[in-house]
């Protein structure tokens, strides 16, 4: 039995999984917090929030974010490649920075304006 917060929304449910019992969830006020507890022991992922590099632009970097979470085991290969982006302004939010980041269909999208 495995006992979680769930971070859907503001109400922060307690769980409890039991991997024994096909991953059973008790604790959650709604459908949304048994399948985030489901999927957090099955396959975690998180949104990545970062900032990359920009030249010709006010400031020197330029925050980002997936566009879709992300396997949590490839959040440091993400940081990795983020290292390695440099951005030309003018950059719009949404504008794709690097697209299918590690092979996993997610982009690295701009967050503002520069």
């Amino acid at each position: 039995m495995t006992e979680l917060i769930c971070i859907t929304c503001p109400k922060g449910c307690h769980l409890r999984v039991d991997e024994e019992k096909g991953f059973a969830v008790t604790g959650n006020s709604c459908p949304r917090g048994a399948e985030y507890g489901r999927n957090e022991l099955q396959h975690p992922v998180r949104t990545v929030t970062s900032t990359v590099r920009i030249q010709g632009a006010d400031l020197p970097r330029l925050p980002v974010k997936t566009d879709r979470p992300l396997a949590k085991e490839k959040i440091f290969d993400c940081m990795a490649l983020l290292n390695t982006i440099t951005a030309d302004a003018p950059v719009h939010v949404g504008d794709v920075l690097a697209a299918d980041i590690l092979g996993t269909d997610v982009n690295i999208v701009a967050t503002k304006t520069m």
